[in-house]
């Protein structure tokens, strides 16, 4: 079973994401941030990561590098989901070591589709 962990600090966001991928069978797990994310993925293995990227303590790009640093998840695809949707919030996310970038608000399917192509090509 493919298993998501979702990193939001706003409960809506998080809610609308996790709500949409337990359609599809996916297991998903919470974190309101980067700091309980990390405890979270330091115990648990997880096929992909979604993150927001303004949040309290540990935004998501600081999280998006640990991931791609730490060898244990360096092999996890991160999607960045956010409002924050400039040329550079998006070069900044790739330069961290994001994998995708989906702007806020966003189509469930279009989201589907990223997981999708992802799981896909980092099996």
């Amino acid at each position: 079973m493919i298993k998501i962990l979702v990193v939001d600090d706003n409960h809506t966001p998080r809610e609308v994401i996790c709500e949409a991928l337990k359609q599809f069978n996916i297991q998903v797990k919470e974190a309101v941030n980067g700091v309980e994310a990390i405890k979270i993925l330091e115990e648990e293995e997880f096929n992909l990561v979604i993150t927001d990227v303004v949040m309290p303590e540990m935004n998501g790009y600081e999280l998006c590098r640990w991931i791609k640093t730490n060898p244990a998840t360096e092999k996890v695809p991160v999607i960045i989901c956010s409002t924050k949707g400039e040329d550079f919030d998006i070069h900044w996310a790739t330069k961290q070591g994001a994998d995708a970038y989906i702007i806020k608000p966003f189509k469930t399917m279009e989201l589907l589709k990223t997981i999708k192509y992802l799981l896909k090509h980092n099996v």
